[in-house]
């Protein structure tokens, strides 16, 4: 039985935990943050992709443990670092992940195997984690002990591509660290995806994101342009979406949030600059545009209360929908929040619903949480649908709401109701 530290329990760690538990290793989930692990020893998931039955059951069987002392560490064969990599003020911080690596250091042992699967730019694995392993343990990576990186490639909430079914790009320093790397993920994840080093994979992940975010950016801009112009944008792409060859169908919405979109592409676009002197114009683009997202809406929204002859402050708004993701719990970087902020310094009253956000966040101290009952939605003099999730009574929001700004196209269209 492999001992088995997984350093940081979000989206990220916390089901990679329970899987490589469920696959027979023994783990322990590392996280400072004691909130989080007094939950999970009460067997409470704050992850929809990990059921409390799962979880409860991996605690149980003692495949699962979760602590806030470093010293739970001790003993690990592998480790890995599924920890944040925010930007701040438009830099990559890899606080967490310095972090990380120094305790781990501290526990290293020959023969052991750490892995990354936090996001940054290439040269992350080799060029930061390594030493910061190497100058804590006094162990030389490579002939000491196994290092790689493997991407994640958590998608919250999709049912069919989880964490077990999703291919997983792996790879090692050397040959032996891939072979251990890739020796752990078997059986953990149904397939894995080898390439020649640490540079390839961490690259391969921003493209990842980075075609998504750059693609979102151009139906965002055409969303607006399509508006402008008065034409229907959402049929267009429909018809788009109709040719079998050539074409992936990408939708406009209120912008984009999570970790993946708003922050990785930026850590490539800041690696180029600060090493080749260039800059990545696609990346930079696209940020500019879905980062502005969240200001057309609150402008959509104003120019409509204009043309019913209400100014925004005092106007009574309620938002559908915290979560950046359908059917998720997940608010981070969500285009939600600034479209309350918005709202809010234009003197709005601001409410929000959103039956998968249970956890406090910043914009409570700002705003009103409340549930889209028909008296609601009706109290309301606009209702801006930012987030379709399947919980929302979509007949009774049009059947109640004045007016309806739906920015993902959910909505039967009528005479309240305005699509993004």
């Amino acid at each position: 039985m492999t001992a088995v530290v997984v350093a940081g329990l979000g989206y990220v760690g916390l089901p990679l935990a329970v899987r490589a538990a469920q696959a027979g290793h023994r783990v322990t989930g590392y996280d400072v943050d004691g909130v989080r692990v007094k939950k999970l020893t009460a067997g409470e998931s704050y992850i929809e992709d990990v059921p409390a039955a799962e979880l409860a059951a991996a605690l149980h069987g003692g495949g699962f443990r979760a602590s806030s002392q470093a010293r739970a560490c001790a003993g690990f064969d592998v480790a890995v670092i599924t920890v944040p990599t925010p930007l701040r003020d438009g830099l990559p911080d890899l606080g967490y992940v310095e972090a990380a690596s120094r305790t781990l250091a501290r526990y290293l042992r020959p023969g052991a195997t750490v892995i990354v699967e936090s996001t940054s730019y290439p040269g992350t694995t080799q060029e930061q984690v390594q030493p910061w392993l190497e100058d804590g343990s006094g162990l030389t990576a490579g002939p000491d002990f196994h290092l790689g990186y493997s991407p994640e490639r958590i998608d919250p909430g999709n049912a069919t591509w989880t964490l077990a079914t999703t291919p997983k790009v792996v790879s090692g320093i050397d040959a032996a660290s891939l072979a251990a790397v890739q020796d752990f993920y078997h059986g953990v994840v149904d397939a894995t995806v080898p390439v020649s080093s640490p540079r390839e994979a961490e690259l391969a992940k921003i493209i990842e994101n980075t075609y998504r975010h750059v693609n979102i950016a151009l139906v965002n801009e055409l969303a607006m342009f399509a508006h402008d112009l008065g034409i229907d944008v959402w049929e267009a792409i429909a018809a788009a979406s109709t040719k079998p060859f050539g074409y992936m169908p990408f939708t406009p919405g209120p912008g984009v949030g999570g970790h993946c979109l708003p922050i990785d592409p930026s850590y490539l676009s800041w690696r180029v600059e600060r090493t080749l002197g260039q800059s990545f114009r696609f990346v930079e683009l696209a940020n500019d545009i879905n980062n502005h997202m969240p200001d057309y809406v609150a402008r959509r929204l104003m120019l409509a209360l204009n043309t019913r002859g209400q100014p925004v402050r005092g106007a009574r708004v309620l938002l559908l929908g915290l979560a950046y993701k359908k059917n998720t719990g997940d608010a981070r970087e969500s285009p939600a929040v600034r479209v309350a902020q918005l709202l809010k310094t234009m003197g709005a009253d601001v409410r929000a619903a959103d039956p998968h956000v249970t956890e406090t966040t910043p914009l409570d101290t700002i705003i009103t949480r409340t549930d889209p009952t028909p008296d609601e939605l009706a109290s309301a003099d606009a209702v801006i649908l930012l987030t379709d999730h399947d919980a929302f009574d979509l007949p009774q929001i049009t059947t109640h709401a004045r007016y309806v700004l739906d920015c993902r196209h959910a909505l039967t269209s009528g005479d309240n109701v305005e699509t993004l």
